[in-house]
């Protein structure tokens, strides 16, 4: 498995799949979450309205259809309130399930935001850790998915990343 961090704007990644931090509802927010819907299209809104919304912690796929990645995969991150509302298992959740999609379609490649890092408020260097932590915890499950990328927005985010791959 080759895991990657790269700076770059998500919506422009032709991957099988590209992650979005998505809101309970599933039909657009601020944030990545926006930008995927508008770099995507109507038809987006249009099938995430047939979802009715999704879990914190789980993770629902759509089509991407005007993104150059082939899927959207949809996963709602918990908001952050001081760690002791389930936080760390709830976004280690988001991960698992994102990646558990992503096999069950045999998909190859797979971009990942960081996850509840912008609006919920979830402090980036323990974010940090548990993505790269949980996706090195799926390796040995992961027949398909095998080029996983974490999409920073900042120079600073890509730093943390930086940190915890090697």
């Amino acid at each position: 498995m080759e895991l990657t961090a790269i700076q770059a704007d998500i919506t422009t990644l032709p991957v099988d799949a590209i992650v979005n931090a998505a809101n309970n509802t599933l039909l657009g927010g601020g944030g990545v979450d926006g930008a995927i819907h508008a770099a995507a299209g109507d038809g987006l809104l249009a099938e995430c309205r047939t979802l009715n919304g999704c879990a914190t912690g789980d993770a629902k796929i759509t089509g991407a259809y005007k993104l150059p990645a082939k899927y959207v995969i949809h996963t709602v991150g918990p908001i952050w309130q001081g760690g002791g509302k389930r936080e760390p298992a709830l976004l280690a959740s988001c991960y698992r399930r994102c990646l558990e999609l992503a096999e069950g379609l045999q998909l190859e490649s797979l971009a990942f935001p960081a996850i509840s890092t912008g609006v919920y408020g979830y402090p980036k260097p323990e974010a940090t850790q548990i993505a790269v932590d949980t996706v090195r915890a799926m390796e040995k499950k992961l027949r398909f998915c095998r080029d996983i990328s974490f999409v920073c927005f900042s120079e600073s985010d890509l730093e943390l990343y930086n940190k915890v791959l090697p």
